[in-house]
């Protein structure tokens, strides 16, 4: 067989297309692993599908390789057997599918894997396990522990053949005639495959549970039992409710199982067992589902001349077979007026049908004559010879005694053959009459079918023209009562609309008249505003009175789209009630004058949205609904929230980028000189201590340079990132317009920058003085975290625009990294520092008494409750101090909840760094 012609019967076999699996194409992939002896071709081809991606597509290779396996050649397992793996995992791949064609598949590798291990193990069984008692009992070879083993082995097969049955038939819907359906029958045409390898393994069950139950004893089985039990169960009712499916009526004879099952416990009951048998007729396949297109399946003319002839009666008659009885569109003027025309133009055909015959019955009549005439000159000409012959007799007579009998002879002869060729003349003419009467018969009979038919077609006009109209008057009513009913629709969304108008309003009017009443509940707020993020609230409140009168205009304009208005409408509600929430919080924190003046402002533009709002209740009083009492009052908010400003925010705008630009270069050149001071105090130190202290010192000062160091480069990754900022995201503006656009941003930036140079100064300070010996270790390890605080702030006000997959935010990333080692580096230093110099002040404890050890024993507990103490109420005081200066920063330097990313606090920038 050619690779060619299989490759192109796998391809058509194993499709997209929700249908069963033609047999002949199966039976040609079949023909071709026994012709190659193996299934080479159908793997290599089977490896370039999709089946992972397409389940109906993965479906139909199960079907397909099922049939392979059952019925291709032996060597089919082997080369297959290399692919089990790869079923495995496709199998747990498309069980995580739980609907459509997923656990269909999914069961249905399981059971191919399960069948290629069967007989793997069992290579005596064939792969349509079609096998005689004798060799059933040489696969057990005499041995009750190998027939207890294939027995389990069985139980496992038949299970997920079960499972499969069970699943295919929860998959469909069997309240309808799904098995008459092309996807009905795909699911079903496998179940004929494991029909027939269910009827072997339960027969194979059977007869092993007998031969087991005559040589081990009945308690040893009893798991054997009861899962026979449970599979004899399912397999009944299995086969039942398939055999009363009309697919499979046709395709194959399903055996009953008997009411109840074998008694294993009673020998002689092997003898009532029969053996299920499944039947197949030669005549059944698989149903032809292929599209009508493929070249093998063409009609021959014949049929194709009747489906034209089908066609052009259905032109004229209509499609008897359509389904959809209102389907007007084929019966209305338009093909009236071309079944006219078709029929005007079969009467004119017949019309010249008729002329023709009457043409050719004048022609036969003047043939007729002419022949008749042509006899009858015939006739004369045979009276007339034999006139002649008679004159000629008589001449003979005359003659004969005078010519001689020679020449009488002649001229008789030559008479004899003048008769018979006139005989001959009159035969032909006769033949001719008789061919002119039977064409004069034939048309005849040809006119008299032609006025049966013409009878019925016009009787059959008759009726569709009755059957028009009818189904125009009811084309008639429908269309009334279907006017009728939209305009019903019409009223109804009509009202529904204004119900949902109305509704929404109302829900507005609740939402601002509960900020309202929260003014005389003041403790309901549990923390002071801001002014700051009070405008905000006031230029959203104002952008969306524009966008309701823009949404209230097109609603008038087009009713139907009343989405965009409850939107506005709610987002109104919304937006007011949290612009009257954050005025009361601000007036919190304001002075008394600008908090009353707040309060009422506050309250007023409530009323006044509440009056705005009745405004939208008609669609007639449009004219009323003025938004300038709305807007005068967010006018008056506006300009007190300004006076409410703190002072960090009067910067001019048009300076922001410039501070920014100044700030960071301060920053680096604050950086630069505490560089410069911890080199010029390392050259001190080297040049006046010695020992431990000049160690000491060496190791602090030149961690405190290498955080220096790496606090330069992360101010230099900064700058860069914040150049890259600016470029993507201000667009056409300018630098300038960019920092005034996102002030509260480029505050942050500010203040950040501020905190690092300040700290860098301060660190500074403490290092030389811990140089000197007059300062403390810890003074110098709490500037250097408050400096990784810094960078770590400076670092999050750079991060909250930048892009994620920016190479220079990953740079200052990593330069904040660097930072945190440092960092890391000048607190381990000074901690280390700390202890070697406390080692050279140990206490001297030999020159002491008993007495005195115990009074500085003493002395100490009392200092280490005094520190204790004093640690604790320092603690407190510093968290008030965090918490005041956190509550002042996040209005002063740009940190707004919702609006751009709060700062981290002091604590846990140095827990996250260290």
């Amino acid at each position: 067989m050619d690779v060619s012609k299989m490759t192109v019967s796998i391809n058509k076999a194993i499709n997209t297309q929700e249908v069963a699996v033609k047999e002949k194409h199966a039976r040609t992939c079949i023909l071709g692993t026994h012709h190659e002896k193996g299934a080479q071709t159908f793997w290599s081809v089977v490896n370039r599908l999709p089946l992972s991606s397409n389940a109906v597509l993965c479906w139909k290779f199960c079907h397909v390789f099922h049939k392979l396996l059952r019925d291709g050649h032996p060597n089919v397992l082997k080369d297959s057997l290399r692919y089990k793996n790869e079923l495995s995992d496709m199998s747990r791949m498309w069980g995580h599918l739980s609907e459509g064609y997923g656990q269909l598949c999914s069961t249905y590798l399981t059971l191919l894997r399960t069948k290629m291990e069967y007989h793997t193990k069992n290579p005596r069984f064939p792969g349509n396990l079609q096998m005689s008692d004798r060799q059933l009992d040489e696969a057990g070879e005499s041995d009750v522990n190998n027939f207890f083993q294939l027995t389990v082995e069985m139980f496992d097969y038949l299970e997920c053949e079960l499972n499969l049955f069970q699943t295919v038939f929860n998959s469909l819907d069997m309240s309808r005639s799904v098995s008459v359906t092309t996807a009905g029958q795909c699911r079903l045409a496998p179940l004929i495959q494991v029909i027939l390898d269910c009827s072997h393994l339960y027969d194979y069950t059977v007869k092993l549970l007998f031969k087991l139950h005559s040589c081990l004893p009945a308690d040893t089985l009893q798991g054997h039992r009861d899962r026979f039990m449970e599979q004899f169960t399912k397999l009944k009712d299995l086969f039942y409710r398939s055999s009363n499916l009309q697919y499979f009526k046709r395709l194959i004879q399903i055996p009953q199982l008997p009411e109840n099952p074998p008694n294993f416990l009673r020998a002689s009951a092997l003898s009532e067992h029969i053996s299920p048998v499944v039947v197949i007729p030669a005549e059944a396949s698989s149903p032809d589902s292929e599209p009508v297109s493929e070249k093998d399946d063409l009609m021959d003319m014949d049929a194709s001349q009747q489906n034209s002839f089908d066609s052009k009666f259905d032109d004229i008659f209509g499609s008897s077979s359509s389904s959809d009885p209102f389907n007007f569109n084929s019966q209305n003027g338009v093909n009236k007026d071309e079944k006219d025309h078709l029929i005007d133009q079969l009467y004119k055909e017949i019309s010249g049908l008729k002329a023709q015959l009457e043409n050719m019955k004048t022609e036969s009549q003047r043939a007729v004559l002419q022949l008749k005439g042509r006899v009858s000159e015939l006739e004369a000409e045979l009276a007339e010879q034999q006139h002649l012959r008679q004159q000629a007799a008589d001449e003979s007579e005359f003659l004969r005694a005078e010519l001689d009998t020679q020449e009488q002879t002649e001229v008789l002869e030559s008479l004899k053959q003048e008769l018979a060729t006139s005989k001959q003349e009159l035969q032909i003419v006769q033949g001719s009459l008789e061919t002119s009467a039977q064409s004069e018969a034939k048309w005849t009979a040809q006119i008299a079918e032609l006025e049966k038919e013409r009878g019925s077609l016009v009787n059959a006009v008759a009726r569709q023209e009755e059957q028009l109209s009818a189904l125009q008057e009811q084309l008639e009513y429908t269309q009334l009562k279907l006017s009728s009913t939209q305009e019903s629709i019409c009223q109804l969304a009509k009202d529904q609309r204004k119900i949902l108008l109305a509704e929404s309003r109302r829900a507005a009017e609740q939402v601002v008249q509960e900020a309202l009443r929260q003014f005389e509940e003041p403790t309901l707020f549990s923390c002071a505003g801001s002014a700051d993020h009070l405008l905000c609230k006031v230029r959203s409140v104002s952008s969306c009175i524009e966008q309701l009168e823009q949404c209230w205009s097109q609603y008038l304009a087009c009713p139907e789209d009343i989405s965009g208005l409850l939107h506005a409408v709610t987002l109104l509600a919304h937006l007011t009630s949290d612009t009257i929430v954050h005025g009361s919080t601000t007036c919190l924190r304001a002075p008394p004058e600008p908090a009353d003046s707040l309060t009422e402002a506050c309250k007023q533009y409530g009323r006044e949205t509440l009056i705005y709002l009745g405004f939208l209740e008609e669609e007639g009083i449009l004219e009323k609904a003025d938004s300038t009492a709305v807007r005068s009052c967010l006018t008056r908010i506006t300009a007190i929230g300004e006076e409410l400003l703190p002072r960090g925010l009067d910067i001019k705008q048009e300076e922001l980028g410039d501070l920014v630009d100044k700030e960071l270069a301060a920053t680096s050149a604050a950086i630069e000189t505490a560089t410069a001071r911890i080199e010029e105090m390392l050259s001190k130190s080297r040049a006046g201590d010695t020992g431990v202290k000049l160690e000491v010192n060496e190791r602090i000062l030149g961690s405190c340079t290498s955080l220096m160091q790496a606090i330069q480069v992360l101010i230099v990754a900064s700058k860069e990132l914040q150049r890259e900022i600016v470029e993507s995201g201000r667009g056409t503006a300018s630098p300038k317009e960019f920092y005034a656009k996102n002030s509260r941003w480029t505050e942050g930036l500010i203040s950040a920058s501020k905190a690092v140079g300040w700290g860098a100064t301060v660190m500074v300070d403490a290092a030389d003085l811990v140089v000197q010996g007059r300062g403390k270790f810890e003074e110098l390890m709490v500037c250097s975290r408050e400096i990784a605080a810094s960078t770590a702030q400076l670092v999050a006000a750079s991060k909250v625009k930048a892009d994620k997959d920016s190479p220079n935010l990953a740079q200052l990333q990593q330069a904040s990294r660097g930072v945190n080692q440092a960092t890391a580096a000048v607190v381990a230093s000074t901690v280390s520092g700390k202890l070697q110099i406390e080692d050279t002040d140990n206490m001297d404890f030999s020159s002491m008494t008993l007495t005195q050890i115990k009074r500085q024993e003493m002395d100490s507990q009392v200092r280490v409750l005094e520190l204790e103490n004093e640690l604790q109420k320092e603690r407190q005081k510093l968290g008030e101090l965090r918490k005041k200066h956190y509550e002042l920063a996040g209005v002063a330097e740009g940190w707004e909840e919702g609006t751009e990313a709060s700062p981290p606090t002091l604590q846990e920038a140095v827990t996250e760094k260290e």
